[in-house]
């Protein structure tokens, strides 16, 4: 896939990026001890505490913000919190392996042991836990805004031969890596004047199905002792080409795994990931390219946009 991790390891880990660190020899005051929580806010039944909040001033803090830091605090957690509920609501989180990874690259970027980096945060009154909060934020919204956004507002036609060229110059040696899946769809039909009379049984029966689902190799016959299951063999997709709406949940899932079911017009399906490979070519670099391109045109006003949507729909409780 385009490696948006990696991206984010250069822009939003950057940005965050704490001048104490540079000198990992500086001894630091320890944080003071903290009270006891109560609750600060409260976004759509999901609770922000006082201690949230301190931490998150801590934090910005170590960024070397300035001005009102707790309004600033409440006001990420509280954006934190919608992009996140929304993100578990079209199964786009992002996983702890991803997170363990870019916190390490974090760590080991800033010459840091994970024990240094650990023992930064607890001493400035962050805590690793509350950083993990944040870096599974800054790693997971992107994803959910390209999934709301997919297929809107990309330039047609393909990259000439000239303009690749020169990118890849640009590039250097650094030739521009994609993911190439390979994916089969399971459906479990639901004819449609039977939708609302069979939907719910035949979502369970999906639940079941995709636990027990063997692999790309024995689908077929997986799919034949089940009543009303078809198998499709969608073929190779480059990352940047994925259907929009499996999208994120095809990123999210590793190879040999399936996707959360979906209810669709065609009845309960997922997604079986049979193939999930590394590839560096004239073609991959060019959709690379090209979604690079449209992302940094559009990634930020999508962003600002797809919050203000949801914050309108929120309900938001400061206490």
């Amino acid at each position: 896939m385009i490696d948006r991790h990696k991206r984010f390891a250069r822009t939003s880990l950057a940005a965050a990026a704490f001048a104490l660190l540079a000198a990992t020899a500086t001894v630091l005051p320890s944080a003071p001890a903290a009270a006891a929580s109560s609750i600060a806010v409260v976004v759509n039944n999901q609770a922000i505490t006082t201690g949230d909040v301190e931490r998150r001033v801590a934090l910005l803090r170590l960024q070397r913000d300035s001005g009102n830091l707790n309004e600033k605090a409440r006001e990420q957690l509280v954006n934190e919190a919608i992009q996140m509920q929304e993100a578990a609501r079209i199964g786009g989180v992002v996983g702890d392996d991803q997170v363990t990874q870019s916190v390490n690259n974090f760590a080991s970027g800033n010459n840091l042991s994970i024990e240094q980096l650990t023992q930064v945060l607890n001493q400035a009154g962050v805590g690793m836990e509350h950083f993990r909060g944040f870096v599974r934020a800054q790693m997971t919204w992107p994803r959910v805004v390209n999934a709301r956004y997919a297929g809107q507002g990309g330039s047609g036609g393909g990259m000439s031969q000239q303009d690749l060229v020169a990118r890849m110059l640009e590039r250097g040696d650094n030739k521009p890596t994609t993911t190439e899946y390979i994916l089969q769809q399971v459906i479990f039909v639901v004819p449609a004047a039977q939708r609302n009379a069979i939907l719910s049984q035949r979502q369970r029966e999906a639940e079941q199905a995709r636990a027990r689902f063997p692999g790309c190799a024995s689908s077929t016959e997986f799919a034949a002792s089940l009543r009303d299951v078809s198998i499709r063999e969608l073929g190779r997709f480059m990352q940047p080409e994925l259907p929009p709406d499996w999208k994120t949940q095809i990123e999210s899932t590793s190879e040999g795994g399936t996707t959360a079911i979906r209810a669709t017009e065609r009845g309960v399906e997922f997604i079986a990931v049979c193939q999930a490979r590394q590839v560096s070519d004239d073609r991959a670099a060019e959709m690379v390219f090209r979604a690079e391109d449209q992302e940094n045109e559009t990634s930020q006003a999508n962003s600002e946009r797809f919050l203000e949507e949801l914050k309108a729909k929120a309900a938001v409780s400061y206490r």
